[in-house]
């Protein structure tokens, strides 16, 4: 018990606190965790955890994995596993994810798209974070779940999924 206390200690410490007016093009290949709390406007791509504190006011491009909104947010959202809104968040936005959770106050205005089920090669690429050579080398040596409809290659997501759980 002790011990994962220092461990959720330690991860808050790791975390990238950004409060500035910034314009431009954030790129992060490792993964971080990054809040905002300030004015961003451009691109922002991320791995990891991405925060969008009560008193940010972002407009951008938006790719990450596990994105919490709690200010407001403008632009395009597209998040491989998780987005959630807390009660204080604005979001004018179009949203891709899998999995959103918005809660009670919280305030969300656009498209949202859910992927589910069979995913295409750029797709899994996307969503695993892996270049499609390496899928393509897994697919050739039949270690990854896979069906071919024609000439396209097609991944369900739940079978990558349990895939991962083995082999990671």
């Amino acid at each position: 018990m002790v011990r994962r206390r220092e461990e959720e200690r330690d991860e808050e410490k790791r975390i990238l606190d950004v409060n500035a007016a910034m314009q431009g093009s954030l790129v992060f290949s490792d993964p971080v965790n990054l809040r905002i709390n300030g004015k961003f406007e451009g691109t922002l791509i991320t791995k990891g955890n991405l925060i969008i504190g009560e008193s940010a006011s972002v407009d951008a491009e938006i790719v990450g994995e596990h994105i919490a909104i709690a200010g407001k947010v403008e632009g395009k959202i597209k998040a491989t596993k998780t987005i959630s809104l807390t009660p204080t968040a604005d979001v004018l936005a179009d949203v891709e994810t899998p999995k959103i959770s918005i809660e009670e106050g919280g305030v969300f205005n656009g498209r949202c798209k859910m992927p589910q089920g069979k995913m295409t090669l750029g797709e899994l690429s996307d969503y695993l974070s892996i270049e499609e050579v390496k899928i393509m080398e897994w697919v050739s040596s039949g270690r990854i779940p896979v069906e071919k409809s024609g000439d396209d290659l097609l991944f369900d997501r739940k079978e990558v999924e349990a895939w991962i759980g083995q082999n990671v």
